[in-house]
């Protein structure tokens, strides 16, 4: 053979050779490889089906369920499996346009990627899931999966219990991979706060499919599936029965109710008016009730209890007394004579009780709520020579109020707490331009001025004095089942604050006395209950609002704090009624029936009848449908494509001015202006005098 064709020859070999090397080159690519093609050809076999795990179960003190699971289903989409699909029949059975599909679908390849499942539609109603179980085997590439829901069996203590909801891309993004598209996370609550403790850990079952894409069997018989682990559950201080009674006399109320074991701190209720089904947040329909519970003016998502602040009124005179004794200023013999105002600083400090010698001493002074007796305690607290200035007299008996609690975040177990306000003196400064003393701010000497303070600071404040000096965080949790030593999110609540304990024990036991003179002679005799030694002391604080850029004097703020019984303090509770007068009508009868259902765990029955009535009674604020209509109109708009019910919102909005009581109401009458009309600059008055006008006809 010529030299000429023996490397020919050489050449085609080679040839041959280099093409055989890139075809196996690329079968190992292709069958060991690439990530692509191994999991198309796994994904056309092989449904991956998360397994979301049951949340932890939160229990009341009696180890009753107040907050469970329930199971449900979402509709999953794996992007990359769907051909050939009837998106007609899809779209029908889901309810939505192609519009609508084709978004979905786009928004599943941005969030999960083309080859992971990612939720399509979540919560899917009872007729909708039996019509897509039977049929679900023509749409390959969509998929059933279980979901654990959260239910509330007793419908109660939804600002405590939370919500959850899908973890959005925030959420995953700073998990770092920890949370993934579809988990569902505590938004508020103690869901959010104990999230760590109560989310679980999602599994993973490996399924096969057939070539109708029907689920035969698990793969390699479950050789490489993970098994969800469910979160922990917790105990609590809360006992439901009072949770439920209380939420039911706030019934068509603005306020607040929080009752405290004080030797512990635990929460045994906590009560923001007016209040919501807790229900109304999970399941399909809970983005519509969303939207409808941020439209209301009297905002029932806010939990007043913890972010409500309202002026303490007489509620924080024990705390004064207190003060003024540990000052040296006043003591248990000291008076005041007092007939009915106060004229200390050349300005009238009305008192309600004119009697001669009901500020005799500081016992009486405290069971009438002489505030003749505490304005001139107040004054000479900061007016303590030994400060040299007010100014430093102030900044004194501000650190005793942080002491006590006010103007700090206590650090209850749950997220958004207020501090509150107690103003230091730079504000004083700014707005008197430093001219001022302790008559300029006299009042908070009563618990008004600038002071405010939330209901749980008041209630924290009583537990104070009933544990004579001392207090623990407010919390719900009592326990964590199966705590490990890294669970170290309750020890914040072991620690014991202290708080004046130097204070000699007879100075503790006269302001005692004088809270339970209270309800045996004086302001708060309604309390009374046979056979419990009750301690409180009644408040009522002047309410201001601004409203169409007013500041309206309007009712004064019913408010009323106690603990029972005396000798061996078991319950602290504080309520506050909104706009509904002096503290002994609506507030004091509140509290005394709790202590009476917690310590006796019954009622009598004329008190069962008391609840009853106070149930029945109507004492939303007059100006909340104002309120309601300006609401409507400037923010109404905004929800009518958030909610998913925008056609029931465009037909509440277009009546223009209703009632909050009348949101259900269907109510035949003409829209006073169209909805565009409802959030242009100047319209408001207008509707609101046309529809004025036909209230009167």
């Amino acid at each position: 053979m010529s030299v000429f064709n023996q490397s020919r020859s050489n050449i085609i070999r080679l040839i041959f050779l280099g093409v055989f090397l890139i075809i196996i080159l690329q079968l190992f690519n292709l069958q060991l490889v690439s990530d692509n093609y191994r999991q198309l050809a796994l994904n056309n076999a092989v449904f991956r089906k998360v397994v979301y795990p049951n949340r932890g179960i939160i229990y009341d003190r009696k180890g009753k369920a107040i907050l469970n699971n329930t199971i449900m289903y979402d509709l999953v989409v794996t992007p990359n499996e769907v051909k050939n699909i009837d998106t007609g029949s899809l779209c029908t059975l889901l309810g939505i346009d192609t519009t609508e599909f084709n978004k979905r679908m786009i928004d599943a390849k941005i969030k999960n990627g083309r080859y992971r499942p990612s939720i399509y539609e979540d919560l899917l109603p009872p007729d909708i899931y039996a019509r897509l179980d039977e049929n679900i085997w023509k749409f390959p590439g969509f998929a059933l999966v279980e979901r654990p829901v959260r239910v509330y069996p007793f419908n109660a203590a939804a600002h405590i219990m939370g919500y959850v909801g899908e973890a959005d891309s925030n959420i995953i993004r700073r998990s770092k991979g920890f949370y993934m598209m579809g988990d569902y996370v505590g938004r508020t609550g103690l869901e959010n706060y104990y999230e760590s403790v109560l989310m679980g850990q999602r599994g993973v079952n490996n399924l096969i499919k057939d070539n109708k894409n029907r689920l035969v069997g698990k793969y390699e018989n479950g050789k490489f599936d993970t098994a969800a682990i469910p979160g922990r559950s917790l105990k609590t201080y809360i006992d439901i029965d009072v949770q439920q009674l209380a939420e039911k006399m706030m019934t068509n109320k603005v306020g607040s109710v929080v009752a405290i074991e004080p030797k512990t701190g635990g929460i045994i209720a906590m009560v923001s008016g007016p209040n919501f089904n807790p229900n109304e947040l999970t399941g399909p329909n809970k983005q519509k009730n969303y939207g409808k519970l941020v439209l209301d003016a009297a905002a029932p998502l806010l939990n007043r209890a913890i972010k409500g602040t309202y002026p303490a009124g007489s509620t924080y005179k024990p705390i004064e007394a207190l003060i003024g004794l540990d000052e040296g200023v006043i003591t248990p013999s000291s008076g005041i004579g007092c007939s009915g105002v106060y004229f200390g600083c050349n300005r009238p400090v009305k008192c309600t009780e004119k009697a001669p010698g009901h500020a005799k001493d500081l016992r009486t002074a405290i069971a009438w709520s002489c505030n003749s007796f505490f304005s001139n305690a107040y004054r000479l607290i900061v007016d303590n020579p030994q400060y040299g200035n007010v100014k430093v007299g102030y900044e004194k008996w501000k650190e005793y109020m942080n002491k006590f609690g006010y103007g700090n975040r206590l650090g209850i177990d749950l997220p958004s707490e207020d501090k509150g306000n107690i103003p230091d003196t730079s504000v004083y400064n700014k707005v008197y331009n430093n001219s001022w003393n302790s008559c300029t701010n006299v009042t908070l000497g009563i618990g008004q001025d600038m002071m405010l303070a939330t209901p749980l600071q008041i209630a924290n404040g009583i537990s104070i004095v009933a544990n004579k000096g001392y207090y623990y965080t407010p919390h719900f949790v009592r326990n964590i089942d199966n705590a490990t030593p890294e669970d170290t999110i309750l020890n914040q609540f072991t620690k014991k604050h202290s708080v004046l304990t130097h204070i000699p024990d007879e100075n503790y036991e006269t302001v005692i006395s004088g809270m339970e003179d209270v309800v045996n002679i004086g302001t708060g005799k309604v309390a009374k209950i046979p056979g419990i030694n009750i301690c409180a002391k009644t408040g009522t604080a002047e309410n201001f609002r601004v409203i169409d850029h007013r500041r309206i004097k309007l009712k004064d703020n019913s408010l009323f704090v106690c603990f029972a019984p005396r000798e061996n303090p078991k319950i602290v509770i504080a309520v506050v009624v909104e706009n509904a007068g002096f503290g002994a009508t609506w507030a004091a009868p509140i509290a005394s029936i709790l202590v009476e259902k917690y310590l006796n765990d019954t009622l009598r029955p004329e008190r069962v009848k008391k609840v009853e009535e106070i149930a029945a009674a109507n004492l939303m604020p007059s100006y909340l449908p104002r309120l309601q209509f300006i609401a409507d109109s400037t923010r109404g708009a905004f929800w009518l494509n958030k909610t998913g019910d925008s056609n029931y919102i465009r037909k509440y909005l277009n009546r223009g001015y209703t009632p909050v009581q009348s949101y259900e109401k269907k109510e035949k009458t003409k829209p006073v202006k169209k909805l565009q009309a409802m959030s242009i600059p100047g319209k408001r008055e207008e509707l609101w005098t046309i529809n004025q006008k036909r209230k009167k006809q």
